[in-house]
């Protein structure tokens, strides 16, 4: 039903109420106001939503991105009935299949991107106090950090084909200046997230002792979340769709279905009236239901304080320091009440690294950078004959003429 036939039907309902003489009398046209137009947006009044739209798209983004990056990673099973799915599970990313992933991601980067330039010419001098401007930055930032540690390679706006890195270099110049504001602003809670966000972009940068410098400010206890609502489908939590309403991933056959006893990767299995763990909507593979996500409006963290603790943590452990990387990680094991380990030399404390940043990364589009990144460094052989990154999508690649 289009918008004109449902307002078409509304009056013919407030008519039917009425005497026969009156609804004669009854004007059942109808005068559709259109979309919004883009002018309308230019006026302080409609910042809010602005920003709030940008948050949506990057919300939305990430939790299709949580869904399918986690069965092309180690962290989840495919079990369920599509078939991109099947073909992401065995290491097979191509433009068709992923090229929603990377649509939506740009689209987050330039609602974003675009919303600042907006905002600076509607506020003006009031964009340096505003109580939005940091939280645009952050925005941007985290959508350029999603598409530098998923995306193979970097398109701006119609331009040609560049390194990641360049995502990784826009984002850590709309942390700094999101820090900037922040700080201006005595926003301390903002500040944080912009130097918890810049610490993770110059971690993917290589730049460990300023990745270093940023985490060691935010407190183990620190998180910033993208938020997901019930209100809407699109506002859903896809992932947590996915395994509590369908049954299209699961834990089963990952290295985490050995234990459900780790509080950050929790799990459980459901049964059948005869007692069988029930199986995935493929009808095959078991399903073991992953537990972060329970409802649909469940968020999604986009950082965290554990995660600056293993950022201080490789940062040590690739200067030689296996003591200190231990002690960042035992740091982190203990925010979630776990035990310390003890492990004293170089190897096993990279492989305890990898295992940690895997548990308290689970589920937040974080892995397939991690696994990448660490398998061209000869640490891990998961991707061995994998495709390691999500390609340029078809849609991007038939309409931009610098591709």
């Amino acid at each position: 039903m289009t918008m004109h036939d449902a307002l078409r039907r509304a009056a013919m309902l407030v008519c039917a109420g009425s005497t026969l003489a009156a609804t004669a009398a009854c004007d059942l046209s109808v005068t559709n106001p259109g979309s919004t137009r883009d002018q309308d947006l230019n006026t302080p009044s409609a910042m809010p939503a602005l920003v709030n739209g940008m948050s949506g798209d990057l919300s939305y983004s990430l939790g299709y991105l949580a869904r399918e990056g986690s069965v092309m990673t180690d962290e989840l099973r495919e079990s369920g009935t599509y078939p991109a799915m099947g073909r992401f599970d065995q290491g097979i990313i191509d433009d068709v299949d992923a090229g929603s992933l990377w649509d939506n991601a740009q689209e987050a980067r330039w609602v974003a991107e675009n919303g600042i330039d907006r905002m600076k010419q509607v506020l003006q001098a009031d964009f340096e106090t505003s109580p939005l401007s940091a939280r645009a930055y952050l925005y941007a930032g985290f959508a350029n950090r999603v598409l530098g540690e998923n995306m193979c390679d970097a398109v701006i706006d119609g331009g040609p084909r560049q390194s990641d890195s360049v995502y990784f270099q826009r984002a850590d110049s709309e942390f700094t200046e999101a820090l900037r504001l922040a700080q201006a602003q005595g926003v301390d809670s903002l500040a944080l997230t912009a130097l918890a966000g810049r610490a993770q972009v110059r971690a993917d940068l290589g730049r460990w002792t300023d990745a270093d410098a940023d985490a060691a400010q935010v407190p183990a206890d620190f998180r910033f979340d993208a938020i997901f609502s019930t209100n809407s489908e699109r506002e859903n939590n896809n992932l947590a769709y996915e395994t509590t309403t369908r049954r299209e991933v699961s834990v089963w056959g990952t290295q985490w279905a050995a234990t459900n006893a780790d509080p950050r990767v929790p799990w459980d299995t459901l049964f059948t009236s005869a007692g069988v763990v029930q199986k995935g909507n493929n009808g095959s593979t078991p399903f073991f239901r992953q537990k972060k996500y329970p409802g649909v409006d469940a968020p999604i963290p986009l950082a965290k304080g554990t995660e600056m603790l293993l950022i201080r943590a490789e940062a040590a452990l690739r200067d030689g320091a296996v003591p200190a990387a231990m002690g960042y990680v035992n740091d982190e094991r203990a925010a979630y009440g776990l035990a310390a380990l003890d492990v004293s030399d170089a190897d096993s404390a990279w492989t305890v690294l990898q295992s940690e940043r895997g548990a308290v990364l689970w589920l937040e589009t974080r892995r397939l950078w991690d696994l990448r990144r660490w398998y061209a460094e000869g640490r891990t052989t998961f991707l061995e004959g994998r495709d390691t990154c999500i390609p340029i999508s078809q849609a991007e690649q038939s309409s931009n003429p610098n591709l």
